[in-house]
């Protein structure tokens, strides 16, 4: 329900004229426009115009009622306007229509005023109600900083002397109402840039417009011993004839607004850190390039400085030697100071811990530790180099803080200031923490990748015979890839001499990456040469392998291509278990991929397998190849079987030549899967 009251029914400030303290941020959106004696509106601020969309050009000389006045409010309108017309003041909590349409409930208050024909018109100041909510809930929220205060309003002649004065403002000057009448501001309360203020007022009478937001800071005897901020508006208050009766003016105390604005720009700034170091730091599984992401999270903006060091025992967690124990190795830093000696504080460095050190506490306890201008000598253990003292005479204070992951400190981040900027406070110690908390997962996770990739290639080279042997009939090369990102997958390809000279050619994929997909294809890689030394035909061989992996687990799968040359016939026979078919090129360059039955993947338990039969003149070539060669996020499986083909056009070039040629025209540099490739070209026939 809209609601009203008038000054003569309400002696103090009435409760729909009451606002909120710290509400109004940079600009005090309070609007104010005149109406004369028909309702016509003469005067429109620009706080009107941001609030209810309508430009002074647009709207002055038009009826306010009809513009401003929902239809369904229209009698109370007229029933307010010819209360203010008969000299009362309302105050009041209505809708006015905006510019575009829908309602925006206001607080108003409502003053006669003469217009320019001599006739009572009125001037209307208005506060956005659902900005003054909004804006106390959102404050309310930032740690209740913004609580609820009244509006100070005054009216003040042409001498700038006061003539009414509401208790809000009283009690923001700590002078009784009474004691305001008949005084100027500068009586009142001289200590609060009151010069400037009537300066302005003055202002506002001459020119006849209104002024908003204008700042008053100072000491009031309501708080003798703390400065405070207030925002003043003042807006002209004239007769019929145009002469400037006085001045109306507005005040919120706005320094608990200004606090939290404050602290809230200081929070926002924190937490947009924090979202920062969540996308930038751990974008790869790269021990150095997650380290190096770490500091330039921290450097300039929290730090003037960052050091990541790990211990050398969780770098090399196999490595047993007693030099390890108790060192740390500097894995980043960042030392933007032109004078900081970083020859000497480079990445890969390595220094022991010294006993009853800051370092040694701080990785024994898994505590972080504040330093400051007088314990910062401790931040290096033998700084005897005289670049070192000088350069740690330049700090003010710094910050150990532990790398603590899945229980396990792994090392220490090393952040300092210097003495120029302000030391590291609780929030700042609380946020450095934090960051350095999130980036020790990213750093275990790092390290356990790298740990783990090793062991990964080096089992997979302990199961992959890269040396092929030397066949009967066949010019042999072949390569294996890992993917970009350095992850060991199950990829391998393998030649076998079988009985009567024939050759068996393998190339297979496990699904999957890592320690595991390489132990699924070592034994793979084994069972294919037990069976074919057996010389077990086919697809007998691959319904042994498509048990051999059902009885490794139901998740696990692989595909599978073996063929048996026979230089006697020059035939080649073929079975596929789910792989990507051999691509054959005669010696003239043609290129067919074979389309015989491209069989079930192993593991799967169908067991579809059947064979093909392809005729291998001189100097033919045989391409086995895994999916990782022709496929990837951007090209699909016929794009790339179609660069296979055009990389292919040229069979006659040195097989060691055309391999690479094949790789690095399929390849991008940021390939996704590891790859494996076989070439096999039949002997070319003897010249003449």
């Amino acid at each position: 329900m809209d609601t009203y009251q008038s000054t003569s029914e309400v002696p103090d400030q009435p409760a729909a004229g009451v606002g909120y303290a710290g509400v109004l941020s940079e600009l005090l959106p309070i609007a104010l426009w005149r109406e004369d004696a028909d309702g016509i509106i003469v005067e429109w601020s620009l706080a009107a115009q941001d609030l209810l969309g309508h430009r002074p050009e647009d709207i002055l000389g038009l009826p306010g009622s009809s513009v401003l006045v929902p239809e369904a409010n229209r009698t109370l309108a007229d029933d307010l306007t010819r209360r203010v017309q008969a000299g009362e003041t309302v105050v009041g909590t209505l809708p006015v229509r905006h510019r575009d349409g829908h309602r925006v409930t206001m607080e108003m208050w409502i003053v006669p005023a003469a217009d320019p024909q001599g006739r009572t018109g009125a001037m209307l100041i208005a506060v956005e109600t659902s900005e003054v909510l909004s804006m106390r809930d959102s404050l309310a929220a930032l740690q209740s900083l913004f609580t609820q205060s009244p509006i100070g309003l005054a009216t003040l002649g042409p001498d700038l002397r006061f003539l009414r004065v509401n208790d809000a403002l009283a009690r923001m000057n700590g002078v009784a109402a009474a004691d305001h009448l008949g005084k100027r501001l500068t009586e009142v309360v001289p200590g609060v840039n009151a010069v400037a203020l009537e300066a302005t007022m003055q202002q506002v009478m001459d020119r006849g417009t209104a002024v908003v937001d204008v700042r008053r800071t100072g000491r009031t005897p309501s708080d003798p011993d703390h400065d405070r901020t207030w925002s003043c508006s003042y807006a002209p208050l004239l007769d019929g004839s145009g002469r400037p009766l006085g001045v109306i003016a507005s005040l919120i105390d706005i320094t608990e607004s200004q606090r939290a604005q404050v602290e809230a720009e200081q929070a926002r700034r924190r937490f947009a850190l924090l979202a920062e170091a969540g996308t930038r730091i751990g974008t790869t599984l790269d021990l150095s390039q997650t380290a190096r992401e770490i500091v330039q999270v921290l450097v300039p903006r929290l730090a003037d400085s960052a050091d990541v060091q790990l211990l050398e025992t969780v770098l090399a967690p196999d490595d047993a030697a007693a030099t390890h124990q108790g060192v740390l190795r500097r894995i980043a830093v960042e030392f933007p100071d032109p004078d900081a000696p970083t020859a000497r504080l480079a990445p890969g460095q390595t220094f022991h811990i010294p006993p009853d050190s800051v370092y040694a506490a701080v990785i024994a306890e898994g505590r972080p530790m504040n330093l400051y201008t007088s314990d910062v000598n401790a931040l290096l253990p033998d700084p005897r180099a005289a670049e070192l003292r000088a350069y740690l005479a330049t700090l003010g204070s710094a910050r150990l803080i532990p790398l603590v992951a899945r229980g396990t400190v792994l090392g220490a981040v090393t952040v300092t200031r210097v003495r120029a900027r302000e030391p590291f406070d609780a929030q700042d110690c609380v946020l450095l923490d934090e960051v350095v908390a999130r980036a020790a997962l990213n750093i275990d996770n790092a390290r356990m990748y790298t740990n783990q990739r090793r062991a990964a290639l080096t089992l997979q080279r302990s199961l992959t015979n890269s040396a092929l042997p030397r066949v009967t009939g066949l010019e042999l090369t072949g390569r294996y890839l890992p993917a970009s990102d350095h992850d060991v997958g199950g990829d391998w390809f393998d030649v076998i001499q079988l009985p009567g000279g024939r050759t068996g050619l393998v190339i297979g994929d496990v699904m999957g990456h890592g320690i595991h997909a390489a132990a699924v294809m070592g034994q793979l890689r084994t069972a294919v040469r037990t069976l074919a030394r057996h010389d077990v035909p086919p697809t007998r061989l691959l319904r042994s392998l498509d048990t051999a992996v059902a009885d490794l687990g139901e998740d696990e799968m692989a595909t599978c291509v073996y063929a048996v040359h026979d230089p006697a016939t020059g035939g080649c026979v073929i079975a596929r278990a789910g792989h990507p078919p051999p691509a054959v090129v005669t010696a003239r360059g043609e290129v067919t991929f074979l389309d015989g039955p491209p069989g079930t993947p192993l593991g799967t338990g169908a067991r579809e397998f059947r064979t093909e039969e392809v005729a291998l003149p001189p100097g033919s070539l045989l391409v086995l190849y895994t999916d990782g060669l022709i496929e990837s996020r951007d090209r699909d499986l016929d794009q790339g079987m179609a660069q296979l083909g055009w990389a292919l056009r040229d069979p006659g070039r040195p097989l060691d030549g055309l391999c690479d040629e094949i790789l690095a025209h399929l390849l991008p540099g940021d390939q996704q899967d590891d790859v494996a490739v076989l070439l096999a070209r039949t002997a070319a026939p003897a010249a003449g």
